[in-house]
């Protein structure tokens, strides 16, 4: 009897694991918006192969953090499901996962540094604009708006070191994992 040659891909669960862990990192205390959000969805641009699942599991990874951060803090964070601020913060995660997609078969410091900033400045304007338009606490005009980004820079650092170091993380754990498991040494898995 001829069996089927079924052979199990880690790749994937090693990925989507690694993705999980550092985005439940934003359940224990961290400085302001000292996050992995836009690592997890870089990270998930560069390694998954199928296009989907880069897009897909850090969406479903920051859902699980926010269910967590949710139970944990009860109805104030409860109230920011379905808001505005919540629907740009996950688009601002899936255009980062398209972004690493420019990653694929590239991956070396530099690049992950340049797609770190890149991924955190659009993060900055994408956030702080939904934090303006429609806001009571500015004027909708183009001073409201700037005085929105103005005051979002504070936070910015703490978006740009956690992406950063989560970025590190997560590539080069990975990159240690490549060289121990030849299973992940292919580009994308």
């Amino acid at each position: 009897m001829n069996r089927p040659n079924v052979s199990f891909a880690p790749g994937p669960l090693i990925l989507g694991a690694m993705i999980l862990a550092a985005a439940l990192t934003r359940v224990m205390p961290h400085p302001w918006n000292f996050s992995p959000v836009e690592a997890i969805a870089l990270f998930g641009g560069a390694y998954f192969g199928s296009r989907s699942l880069a897009i897909l599991v850090p969406l479903v990874a920051m859902f699980a953090s926010d269910l967590a951060l949710s139970g944990i803090h009860g109805g104030t964070y409860a109230t920011y499901f379905g808001s505005t601020s919540f629907w740009l913060v996950y688009a601002c995660i899936a255009l980062s996962s398209v972004l690493g997609f420019g990653l694929r078969g590239k991956v070396n410091g530099v690049r992950v540094l340049g797609y770190s900033l890149m991924g955190s400045v659009l993060f900055f304007l994408i956030t702080n604009f939904a934090a303006w338009i429609g806001s009571s606490m500015y004027p909708q005009n183009a001073a409201g708006l700037l005085a929105s980004y103005i005051a979002g820079i504070p936070f910015f650092q703490g978006t740009l070191l956690g992406t950063l170091f989560f970025s590190a993380l997560l590539f080069g754990g990975f990159s240690l994992l490549r060289h121990r498991m030849p299973a992940l040494r292919a580009q994308t898995v």
